[in-house]
């Protein structure tokens, strides 16, 4: 509990829905980001106002939630943005809200709201407010085809910003699943509408005002759009998504622009967000225009802007798999033990076996069961059994998954985003009724997909597709926003390609197989480490032989194609079947 002026705010964990049942008032839902530099100034300006002061303490049960801590409460009370302030009914329905407002604006919302609930109690009892969630309905799973993939380029195109890069006429968010989307359809059609959206969006992001090229790292979004004036807070997920674009997009085209804002982006990540106590990445770092206005020398005698430092798991799940994707694209080994460090902190502190992955680390674990925590977690465990070598990753993937398929699965398929009983204290109705998140159920699947060929678990592939088949009839309303489902459809039709190495984790032979494995743009390449002595069981069921020396071995889906025995002959290999297959 906290005070702001006369205000004494709740947290959300002392049930403030109990709280205004006992005492007949509303609750005040006050919702911010910590990156957010409007949020502190709603904070300290009307909010400040005696009169709103008054309302708040007269008539209502104050809480003040961290929406980053708390994205189920995000999800279900937020009205477009930040600040939010919504007025909850004790039974956890939204009864209305608004974001940000001068104080006298705030006085008569909060009037009305009051007068409503004391002079119209029935009606607004009754009445059903507007909700978030997404409603529940049956429907006949249809199948997936390449038109869906077809309808989300289509998409792309027909909205892409052919002057400046990116979409949208006015603010400019990155949109990183979009741009990794468009890379992941070029390298299999070599079209140039689509070179030209990823080219045109990466040049313009990597000099424009977006990019921190003093400190390093991408801001969470341009206010024109040109890329010029950044909205100046930067973000750990945001950062680590751009990172991969950039990363890849140097795989793919080789300009040394997309290599060093990559590298600029790493500086960020380890000299800023690194938690030297625990190895993983700090949340966030606030806004401050007139700091990042500075040049580099005058910077360094400023106090830089405040950092969020809380741990978040999915974000962090993020910032591994970047890292571990740079260090062989980089050739910085030192970068995968950072993201395995990162890892080894979330597996021993954040991960229980009854209850899944928890979302975020302060000195101690907070709330289990999120599905976007889970889902970037198997990700993250995926991609890293392939970069270490270290098959036995994937035994807390399937715990996850197996975790997830007995207490989100929902009837029609998909995931619901919390447990059967929501999470945390004062759920009330809003947090009983649960939702199904189109993109957090893409990457389920897409790590689902790609887990099923290193586990040679068909079950998993089933459930994949189920998954993805769930949405088939509502994705269309979402266009370019849905590219990382496009991208699971995509990665689920098109059979990957699949290296096998067959060896001793640690012989330098087998490092240099991985490393060939993956150093190219493969998009769809899956690539697995069997030794002998360590992972018996999935080498019986690969059905590949032992050699003397490491040996590795391509595959198309399922289907063998060779093996080899030097790491170049794989990787010429590997190039060879992508050109084939466009």
């Amino acid at each position: 509990m906290g005070d702001l002026g006369n205000i004494s705010w709740l947290d959300w964990e002392d049930d403030p829905l109990a709280s205004a049942s006992k005492q007949d008032r509303l609750v005040l839902l006050l919702l911010v980001a910590p990156w957010c530099r409007f949020c502190h100034e709603f904070e300290t300006g009307p909010l400040e106002d005696p009169r709103v002061r008054q309302l708040i303490v007269d008539d209502y049960v104050p809480v003040r939630v961290d929406a980053d801590r708390r994205p189920d409460l995000d999800t279900r009370f937020n009205l477009g943005g930040w600040p939010t302030l919504a007025v909850v009914l004790p039974d956890g329905r939204i009864l209305g809200g608004v974001q940000w407002r001068e104080a006298d604006e705030i006085v008569t919302f909060l009037t009305r709201a009051s007068d409503l609930w004391r002079n119209e109690r029935a009606r607004v009892q009754t009445a059903e407010p507007p909700t978030l969630d997404t409603p529940e309905r049956p429907h006949r799973l249809e199948g997936l085809s390449q038109a869906l993939v077809d309808d989300v380029v289509a998409s792309i195109l027909d909205k892409f910003d052919h002057r400046f890069g990116g979409w949208g006429e006015g603010q400019k968010f990155s949109h990183p699943e979009a741009i990794d989307f468009a890379m992941v359809q070029y390298s299999k059609t070599q079209s140039a509408e689509l070179r030209d959206v990823v080219e045109r969006t990466l040049d313009n992001m990597a000099h424009g005002g977006i990019h921190d090229r003093v400190g390093g790292g991408f801001f969470r979004f341009s206010t024109t759009r040109d890329w010029r004036i950044p909205h100046t807070e930067k973000v750990l997920d945001s950062n680590a998504m751009t990172l991969r674009c950039f990363l890849e997009a140097w795989q793919l085209f080789g300009k040394d622009d997309y290599r060093e804002a990559a590298e600029s982006t790493i500086r960020w990540l380890l000299d800023t967000m690194r938690d030297p106590e625990t190895g993983c990445f700090f949340g966030s770092q606030g806004d401050d225009p007139e700091y990042y206005g500075l040049a580099s020398d005058v910077r360094e005698r400023r106090e830089p802007p405040r950092l969020d430092k809380t741990i978040y798991c999915n974000w962090n799940a993020m910032a591994i798999t970047s890292l571990l994707r740079a260090s062989v694209i980089l050739d910085h080994a030192d970068l995968r033990t950072a993201a395995l460090d990162a890892l080894d902190f979330l597996l021993a502190n954040l991960y229980s076996e009854r209850e899944g992955m928890y979302h975020y680390w302060d000195g101690t674990y907070h709330l289990p069961g999120v599905l976007s925590d889970q889902a970037y977690m198997i990700q993250a465990l995926v991609i890293a059994s392939q970069f270490s070598g270290d098959a036995d990753l994937l035994l807390p993937a399937e715990h996850l998954a197996g975790l997830l398929l007995e207490t989100h699965r929902a009837p029609g398929g998909g995931f619901y985003d919390l447990p059967p009983r929501g999470v945390g204290a004062g759920g009330g109705a809003a947090l009983r009724r649960r939702n199904r998140s189109i993109l957090e159920n893409a990457v389920l699947a897409e790590a689902l997909t790609r887990l099923s060929y290193l586990s040679r678990r068909e079950d998993y592939r089933d459930v994949a597709r189920e998954t993805l088949q769930s949405f088939v009839r509502d994705y269309r309303q979402y266009g370019y926003y849905v590219a990382g489902y496009a991208r699971a459809v995509d990665l689920f039709l098109y059979e990957p390609i699949v290296v096998t190495i067959v060896g001793k984790r640690d012989d330098p032979l087998s490092v240099a197989f991985r490393n060939a494995a993956q150093r190219h743009y493969v998009p769809s390449r899956i690539v697995q480490m069997l030794d002998p002595e360590k992972d018996p069981i999935l080498l019986e069921r690969s059905g590949l032989p032992i050699a003397e020396a490491p040996r590795a071995y391509v595959s198309l889906g399922k289907t063998t194609r060779g093996g080899f025995s030097g790491p170049d002959d794989l990787a010429d290999r590997m190039i060879e079947i992508q050109a084939n297959r466009h």
